[in-house]
């Protein structure tokens, strides 16, 4: 690069890797690591930002991105008309933000002024004319606004530069480094894998970018000249183009958050790799050349100026509108007064009023859980329970726990889906292993499945098989030729396989998982449990120690609140998802384990608690699990609703006896668990004769866009003892997890549930609220457009971002009327208060969640107090 000016030199000089390293680190917590789409899991969009108050990220997003994250008006509106905001809430809401407004308006003018604007209706025309003939022209609205009431214009804005308008440079940039991203991080999806891939981002862009035709000449000389060290790069970028020294971060960061599923990926990839060469640094250095070699004969480029979001005449007919003012009331006012109507009037302004219904919103949703949770159990008979079922804290299940406790006597509890262990799984045929633990965390242990070696070579030559024909497909449509001879030979097969999916998915559906069962035969298996048998791999120990295995168990079974009196058979159930044509069929599974299906874990906890070794471990340790209690595992299928045993030995008299009830209610808790699951449904009537066969239909169908909700419309975390919540109507809305404040003497069971399946939650919440407020930026769009791409994520066209957040349908009804609630989590814990002031003193990220509006804190005393923590 050439620098412009002698100034730009002299800030170069100053300008060292460690401090480019410096401002990287720091712009680098607009964006979160996103994992590709195969392993979808949760992370909310502002993860790094929590140390910020919730409204300042609102005002700054909306000022530098243009993105607005509270919920729109519409959004607002249908849930007032559902009865989800009270009319009384909204009035505290307002009366509570008039008080701290210091406007010198009376009372009056300013809640006249507020009533009329939270119902926003737009100006009738009538207004607007009269407003025309109101003398304005001594009022200066720009000396009345600050940042807060301003928008940005995009740079660069010049009436040299050859671009049209801003947004036609922005999209020529973006489109470029879209181009170099696909390339990059393409995972074998494409026939040609990028030259130099191996050698880093940076390096193989620069050997390549000097030969790309979509670039002039002049352009491709230009980058030719580039320094080889991309912080070097980055250095010259900012000094060449002016960016003052307070300004660089923001103008970094602006540059992360212009493409933050591309950049998010990088990220994502650096954790993973752990390399040196730091992939955003590489990221932000290609861009930076590109903007630097587009705009460089241009420069300078004029400094871009605030652009008012409302105008004076809007201000004004507001007022005629809303307070009650008229122009002779305008005219008669000195400029004093005029200022001061339109200084409140900013104030008030759209972000404002939006605020107050949200939390109107949230405070309403609030009551009405607390009405339920305080109100009493009527007494249950004490009938003697035959088995407990451990489920995930998912929302899912919590409808699907109740069907199941009102079959029978049967008790369940509610356990983050990884149930404690810290592990990544590998399974049978798979060459490679998964995190099976929430994404904050990393494994420590490896977990393999194992059959005997003959069957083993059997199951692997079957597996590849399959493999080895879908490869093989894959190639013969990527290559010229061979892509020729494709429809002849495949044309009958696909023809006729489109056919029957297409109109019988149900009953094709079935076929096509009994054919692979069939055909794979996957042998029974075994788990390396124990390390002294196995080594490690990968950097972690296959197995467990002895005194981990109890250690591990003794937490989860703690955790989970069951540390005596066991029914005959307990049961821990995980949890995963069916659908068919589903790029985000993950995002389905459990979120507590990483995007993958809980049922490895559930098998895992279950066959180290039968181990005679462990329990003799944990009656030392005070737990004393009666001879005929036996463990098995589960899988409940969220998509159709029903339970699958995964790990059945051999059981006691009373166990089996337990089992076979358990089997023998399950078709009808399937069926109701269904009818309640598909009335929810904008597709289905609410006559449907029968609700296991639609919900088998959706699962199979592969032009199904929505197979079932997910977490959609969650909206709370309730801590506390299972006796608090059965038999209330949750609407499948709350994560329940067990919790009793009387056996966690110190906290630390509390504590750990905070920072681990709290968390969890917390980030699906935000994901959720994030794909519904802001769809075009943290979402991912209609399901029917997006296209696939480099085995990653998902784009929409060819040329967008890598848009790993939750698609359009799954968090709305319609295209005008959402589905999910976009409410930020309420957790409720039932204990003392002395356990909360103590978890929010020790807790520093908690309570910075807490205090900076991320989450909802309440909680139940012991004598049945609410209590509500801001």
């Amino acid at each position: 690069m050439v620098n412009t000016t002698t100034q730009s030199q002299t800030n170069q000089s100053s300008l060292t890797g460690e401090d480019i390293a410096t401002l990287i680190a720091h712009a680098s917590n607009v964006i979160v690591p996103l994992s590709p789409i195969s392993i979808f899991a949760a992370r909310h969009p502002w993860v790094n930002l929590e140390d910020k108050d919730f409204k300042h990220v609102v005002r700054w997003l909306d000022n530098t991105r243009d993105v607005d994250i509270y919920p729109g008006t519409k959004t607002i509106k249908q849930a007032y008309r559902d009865g989800e905001i009270s009319d009384t809430i909204l009035e505290e809401k307002l009366s509570q933000w008039l008080n701290t407004n210091n406007s010198e308006l009376s009372s009056t003018e300013k809640y006249r002024y507020c009533t009329g604007a939270l119902k926003f209706e737009d100006l009738a025309k009538d207004t607007l004319q009269e407003v025309k003939q109101s003398n304005l022209a001594r009022v200066s609205l720009s000396e009345l606004m600050d940042d807060t009431h301003m928008v940005r214009s995009m740079p660069p804005r010049s009436k040299h530069i050859k671009y049209k308008n801003p947004h036609t440079y922005l999209q020529l940039l973006d489109y470029h480094v879209i181009k170099w991203c696909k390339l990059y991080l393409d995972e074998n999806q494409s026939s040609w894998t990028l030259p130099n891939r191996e050698q880093g981002f940076f390096y193989a862009w620069k050997k390549l970018v000097v030969h790309d035709p979509a670039l002039s000449k002049t352009e491709r000389q230009t980058l030719a000249t580039l320094p080889n060290d991309p912080y070097e790069v980055i250095a010259e970028a900012l000094t060449s183009l002016d960016i003052p020294e307070a300004s660089r971060q923001g103008y970094l960061e602006s540059h992360l958050l212009a493409l933050p599923g591309w950049a998010g990926m990088l990220l994502w990839q650096m954790e993973q790799t752990h390399k040196k060469s730091h992939l955003i640094t590489e990221y932000l250095a290609i861009r930076l050349a590109l903007e630097w070699t587009f705009i460089n004969p241009y420069l300078p480029i004029a400094t871009t100026r605030p652009i008012p979001r409302r105008s004076l005449q809007t201000l004004v007919g507001e007022w005629y509108e809303w307070g009650g003012l008229d122009v002779t009331n305008w005219q008669q006012m000195s400029l004093e007064q005029q200022q001061e109507y339109l200084k409140f009037a900013l104030a008030f302004d759209d972000k404002t009023r939006r605020q107050i219904w949200l939390e109107a919103w949230e405070e309403t949703y609030e009551d009405q859980l607390k009405e339920q949770l305080l109100t009493h159990n009527q007494d249950q008979q004490n009938n003697q329970v035959e088995a407990q079922l451990a489920f995930c804290i998912d929302v899912r299940s919590e409808q699907f726990r109740s069907q199941l406790e009102n079959a029978g006597p049967f008790e369940t509890i509610g356990i983050a889906g990884f149930y404690g262990l810290p592990i990544a799984s590998a399974k049978l045929g798979s060459n490679h292993s998964h995190a099976s633990l929430p994404v904050m965390n990393s494994p420590q242990h490896k977990i393999k499945e194992y059959a005997r070696p003959h069957e083993m070579k059997t199951y692997h030559e079957r597996k590849n098989s399959i493999s080895t024909l879908i490869y093989t497909f894959k190639k013969m449509k990527q290559n010229v030729l061979p892509s020729l001879l494709l429809p002849e030979l495949t044309g009958s097969w696909l023809s006729a396989q489109m056919l029957s999916r297409t109109f019988l998915p149900r009953p094709i559906g079935r076929f096509i998982h009994k054919f692979y069962a069939r055909w794979l035969q996957k042998p029974k298996t075994s788990l390396t449990l124990s390390h002294d048998k196995f080594g490690v791999e990968e950097g972690l120990p296959v197995g467990f120690s002895k005194q981990e295995q109890i250690n591990y168990v003794h937490q989860a079974l703690k955790l989970m609140g069951l540390t005596e009196a066991f029914a005959p058979l307990v049961v821990f159930c995980g949890h995963g998802s069916q659908s068919a044509n589903n790029p985000y069929a993950s995002s389905l599974d459990c979120g507590a384990c990483g995007g993958a299906a809980s049922g490895f874990n559930a098998k895992v906890l279950a066959m180290l608690c039968n181990l005679p070794d462990v329990r003799k471990g944990l009656s030392e340790l005070g737990v004393e699990i009666p001879t005929e209690t036996v463990f098995t595992a589960a899988e409940h299928n969220t998509s159709v609703d029903n339970l699958t045993w995964i790990y059945l030995p051999t059981l006691s008299r009373e166990a089996k006896a337990s089992y076979e009830h358990i089997e023998q209610v399950m078709p009808q808790v399937s069926k109701q668990a269904n009818k309640q699951r598909m009335l929810t449904m904008p597709t289905i009537k609410n006559n449907i004769a029968n609700p296991e066969e639609e919900a088998h239909r959706l699962a199979n169908d592969w032009s199904e866009v929505r197979p079932e909700w997910g977490l959609a419309r969650n909206a709370s975390f309730i801590i506390a003892p299972r006796r608090s919540t059965q038999n209330k109507n949750l609407e499948g809305r709350a994560f329940l997890h067990n919790y009793d404040w009387q056996q966690d003497s110190d906290g630390s069971i509390l504590g750990n549930i905070i920072a681990g399946p709290a968390t969890v939650a917390q980030w699906i919440n935000l994901q959720y609220y994030a794909s519904t407020v802001a769809p075009h930026y943290y979402g991912s769009g209609s399901k029917t457009t997006q296209t696939v791409t480099g085995g990653i994520g998902v784009m929409q066209g060819n040329a967008s971002d890598l848009l790993t957040g939750l698609p359009w349908q799954s968090v709305m009804k319609s295209d005008f009327e959402a589905y999910h609630a976009p409410l930020r989590l309420l957790i409720v814990i039932q204990a003392p208060n002395a356990y909360i002031e103590k978890l929010l003193s020790t807790n520093s990220d908690f309570q910075q969640k807490v205090t900076n509006g991320w989450l909802q804190l309440a909680s139940i005393d012991n004598d049945g107090t609410w209590q509500h923590w801001s």
